[in-house]
């Protein structure tokens, strides 16, 4: 292990995890990209290289978190850690990428529900309960430097309004944020590894031809299921199946996502309409759902007439 490597896996990692502190708005999203830091290093330099390099990090970082405060830091700098040293290994053990993504979403969902029962423990409130106040916490400071760069009043007020009104919503379907967002930032460091390996020499596992992915058949039923519960049960089944329901629609929006990927490779469509297919499913509701009916459809009408003995 050089200098070079500690330097930059420590100075790469506190850039990335401060970024959500001080960069208004768009700073959560880049501190998403640290696990990319230990995934490449623990490549590089092997699993035991690897973790060592974690372990400093995180014990410099600790002592940063010490001195200002932030202790949010270290729980942070485990968890992403964590998520690159996973990752790594599964990359070598060559597994599909829907197999990598779902191991690795388990492994860390288990491994952030263990980390936030013993934070709120030693802050004496419920695991769920302290994740909803820091949420809102974050949200409101994000308003206070809104306000900041002197925004008018009625629209900070019109923002205060509309936290209150997204943390009721986020109250009842919090697990599924949780598990969603979690699968996000996998998927987010696997697809940009692939740029970064290849362009220092690192080999990327062959994960075969991603617009050919389909969510597993038996799925579909989860999907009736979970349906109909949504609407003649309440309490905690209702609970339950609302929050099912949305890591099962994003699964098949994905599904859906991967058959467009199919028709657009397949036509040879221009980079820069692909780009413009992109935005639309961002900005439109309409072919969010689309995709969605699409891959759930998918397993009756085989748009892409191929065969389903493929490895999920």
């Amino acid at each position: 292990m050089k200098l070079s490597d500690v330097l930059g896996c420590v100075g790469g990692t506190a850039l990335l995890l401060l970024a959500s502190i001080w960069v208004p708005f768009i700073g959560p999203l880049i501190s998403l990209l640290t696990p990319l830091i230990f995934l490449y290093y623990s490549t590089k330099l092997g699993l035991f290289d690897g973790i060592k390099l974690a372990v400093l990090t995180t014990l410099v970082l600790g002592l940063f978190a010490r001195f200002t405060g932030q202790t949010q830091v270290i729980i942070f700098c485990l968890e992403f850690s964590f998520m690159g040293l996973v990752l790594s290994e599964l990359f070598r053990k060559g597994l599909t990428l829907g197999k990598t993504m779902l191991a690795t979403v388990i492994i860390m969902s288990m491994t952030g529900l263990f980390f936030l029962f013993i934070l709120s423990w030693s802050k004496g409130s419920g695991p769920f309960e302290m994740l909803l106040n820091y949420m809102e916490i974050q949200l409101k400071s994000e308003v206070a430097i809104y306000e900041g760069m002197g925004a008018p009043s009625q629209e900070a007020a019109a923002i205060e309004a509309y936290i209150k009104a997204f943390m009721d919503i986020v109250a009842r379907i919090y697990p599924s944020l949780m598990i969603l967002g979690t699968a996000f930032a996998v998927w987010l460091n696997v697809i940009l590894a692939k740029a970064l390996f290849v362009r220092t020499g690192l080999e990327y596992p062959d994960f075969g031809p991603v617009d050919h992915w389909q969510a597993p058949d038996e799925m579909v039923w989860g999907i009736i299921v979970s349906g109909f519960a949504l609407f003649l049960s309440s309490g905690g089944i209702q609970f339950f199946a609302i929050n099912a329901f949305i890591v099962m629609i994003a699964v098949y929006f994905f599904h859906g996502l991967s058959i467009s990927l199919f028709f657009l490779n397949k036509f040879h469509v221009p980079r820069l309409i692909r780009a413009g297919f992109y935005v639309l499913i961002m900005v439109q509701q309409l072919c969010m759902i689309l995709l969605v009916l699409a891959g759930i459809f998918d397993q009756w009408i085989d748009f892409r007439k191929i065969h389903r003995r493929m490895d999920r």
